[in-house]
């Protein structure tokens, strides 16, 4: 294919959620910039982040914040990562706040931190039970007026364009199975997880790891593959489709766990993973597919007004969480391996990124600590974005060649690329895969 054929651009970010929105909001104007999305403009997991964003509220809980993050990922975590996140915490939330993201207060005007599992302390901030939601759209907002930056929907990744590990570009698919390809300088990876792989997942069906599976095709590093977030508590359904995740920082203002005898049966602050094994073992014992959530230390109009999303999922269902013994399992959430990065979101191939749930650069270790996921998508988007402008080197474009008749077809694609990113678990770790993703669709 001839270079005239190609759409050239200066940088192209795959996926429209916080990390991508945001990176392509740091980069400066004088470069042009290709957003595109799998499906609608507001089909990402970031739209569906209730809780909040964790930040560092002063320099003296440095301390217990790192000692948090740290446990939470059983120390596996990278250090650097770590501090870094935590560092730049202030700064970004106040970046945030001076574009218009709004927080929720106190009666006097401050901040309303909440806290969350495996948090000793209040740190999160929080837009209703919308956190998500919030930060996206007026991210997506500014984006869209922003004359450098182009937004193209219902376009899919499936190739990288690269040549001696050099990242020149991507091949992607449009709605009407026409394929193209993008070159740029630098490319941007911020598809999120894998949830669409599995039967049962908070993640939007869509959100297949299609970052992961070429990754491997091209020899990109990856790391810890097996490290996949199980939510304890998602609303009981046996609808198919995404699971509606009920947040745990409902758990932080105080619901409490219940097996089939009504018993509490667990310490709901400890960390996800914990919790979710203790749901697992009442399950067994009683041979049941769900617990129990409730609400006691909040009144229905409370909980309307601090959950209202939540409030209404569960009244929809027939439930009021404050009164009621509401039914939940746990769900497939969240990615803490990916693409290996460095601080800077940079992988193993040239002029090739990673940000977001896509990106590990080992931040979260073996399991994420509530709130952090948005936090971590900020902080290392921006430095992405600052390394990307920082560079005003050359770059060559030597082009492979490249036969777009050659790709097979969506159905045939989409199941190589599960087999290998199922696969990929499962040599990493056999026994997580027999657990949760035997049933994966």
């Amino acid at each position: 294919m001839d270079i005239k054929d190609f759409i050239k651009t200066d940088v192209v970010i795959v996926g429209s959620g916080v990390a991508g929105l945001f990176a392509a909001l740091c980069l400066p104007k004088s470069k042009d910039i290709l957003v595109i999305t799998k499906e609608d403009l507001k089909e990402c997991d970031s739209f569906l982040a209730q809780g909040g964003v964790c930040v560092l509220k002063n320099i003296d809980d440095f301390k217990c914040y790192y000692e948090d993050t740290m446990k939470a990922g059983h120390y596996e975590n990278n250090p650097d990562s770590v501090r870094v996140m935590i560092e730049s915490s202030p700064d970004v939330i106040g970046t945030l706040v001076d574009l218009g993201v709004k927080f929720d207060t106190d009666d006097s005007g401050e901040f309303d931190y909440t806290r969350e599992g495996a948090h000793r302390q209040n740190r999160i901030l929080h837009h209703k039970d919308e956190t998500g939601k919030e930060i996206t759209a007026t991210l997506l907002n500014i984006a869209k007026k922003r004359e450098n930056i182009t937004l193209v929907t219902q376009t899919t990744m499936i190739d990288f364009i690269e040549k001696e590990n050099v990242c020149q570009g991507i091949v992607c698919e449009d709605e009407y199975d026409e394929m193209g390809a993008i070159i740029a300088k630098d490319i941007i990876l911020a598809t999120g997880g894998i949830g669409g792989l599995f039967l049962n997942s908070t993640n939007y069906p869509h959100i297949t790891g299609d970052s992961f599976a070429l990754a491997i095709k091209h020899g990109v590093e990856l790391q810890d593959m097996n490290y996949i977030q199980i939510h304890p508590t998602t609303l009981y359904s046996k609808k198919e489709g995404r699971r509606f995740l009920i947040s745990e920082s409902v758990r932080g203002e105080g619901a409490i766990l219940l097996n089939e005898n009504g018993e509490r049966f667990t310490d709901e602050l400890q960390p996800r993973d914990v919790v979710t094994n203790a749901i697992v073992e009442e399950m067994k014992k009683f041979k049941t597919d769900h617990v129990y959530i409730t609400l006691p230390t909040m009144t229905s109009e409370q909980a309307k007004e601090r959950f209202p999303n939540i409030f209404e999922a569960c009244i929809n269902e027939g439930y009021d969480i404050t009164k009621d013994k509401v039914p939940v399992t746990p769900a497939q959430h969240y990615m803490m391996g990916g693409v290996k990065t460095d601080i800077n979101g940079k992988t193993s191939m040239g002029h090739l990124y990673a940000v977001g749930e896509t990106a590990c650069n080992g931040v979260h270790g073996r399991n994420r600590l509530a709130s952090n996921s948005l936090l971590e998508s900020l902080v290392f988007a921006k430095r992405a974005a600052d390394l990307i402008a920082a560079d005003n080197g050359e770059k060559k474009i030597d082009l492979p060649d490249i036969d777009l008749k050659s790709y097979p077809e969506k159905s045939v694609r989409q199941k190589e690329f599960k087999f290998l990113i199922m696969n990929e678990i499962k040599e990493k770790d056999k026994e997580f895969y027999d657990k949760w993703c035997n049933d994966e669709n």
